[in-house]
């Protein structure tokens, strides 16, 4: 299964209100492993960007001034989640806030585009009622090293979450069978010789049972008006035309 691990930042906290995409960045994983590819933009966003903002993620209007507006890489991220399903911290944040994107140009949403979407903060909160579930104390619950983060910054969140996400769903992978492991070794006796295990037995119904079977199914059919699953169903009487 090819997942994408997603985080974006933006100039506000509502897309309702105008608010866009300046950050976007996201890792591949492919069968529950890391590949190494990863997609980074920031994104020109037009307008300004709320001081709360910059004070979270440190990215200013200057900084963001000569990069490409989001019409400029939307194919290419487009390219990049395309089929995969995405893992997303508070998803629908990101994923309004992409979406509102993508409907500026007229172009497929996110639940078309993506195979589906798992939320993070959704899961942390089910696996652990009433405890923190943001990333840095997600961070601290499963000892994943995120002293480097001293400002958001999406590629590195979304770095950080793939490792939370495998260590959160790390259980799953034991309800899984493994196709390529060795075959469990054959009985043999204490000369390693092969243990031969006797015919399974066929019992077979005899003819009375089989008649008191028949009976026992017609009673439930007489029972129920003619309506029994173990029984085709009794075929309408021809009308006289």
């Amino acid at each position: 299964m090819r997942q994408i691990v997603l985080d974006t930042e933006t100039t506000g906290l509502d897309w309702r209100n105008g608010d866009r995409v300046i950050e976007i960045g996201c890792v591949e994983l492919l069968d529950r492993g890391l590949t190494g590819r990863h997609y980074h933009v920031y994104i020109n966003p037009g307008r300004g960007i709320d001081a709360e903002a910059v004070a979270v993620h440190g990215i200013t209007e200057e900084f963001l001034a000569d990069k490409p507006k989001f019409a400029d890489i939307v194919a290419d991220f487009e390219d990049f989640v395309r089929d995969a399903e995405l893992v997303i911290h508070n998803a629908s944040f990101d994923v309004g806030f992409l979406d509102a994107e993508l409907d500026r140009l007229g172009r497929a949403r996110l639940g078309v585009l993506c195979a589906g979407v798992i939320d993070t903060l959704k899961l942390a909160k089910e696996q652990n009622p009433g405890k923190k579930a943001s990333l840095d104390a997600l961070c601290d619950r499963y000892e994943i090293d995120n002293a480097h983060r001293e400002l958001h910054g999406a590629l590195l969140d979304a770095e950080l979450l793939a490792e939370v996400f495998l260590a959160m769903t790390r259980g799953q992978e034991s309800l899984m069978i493994g196709l390529d492991d060795e075959p469990a070794p054959r009985e043999s006796d204490s000369e390693g010789a092969p243990v031969l295990r006797a015919a399974i037995r066929v019992l077979r119904a005899s003819a009375e049972e089989s008649a008191a079977h028949d009976a026992a199914l017609a009673d439930i059919a007489k029972a129920n008006k003619g309506l029994c699953l173990w029984l085709p169903p009794a075929a309408e009487p021809a009308q006289a035309g």
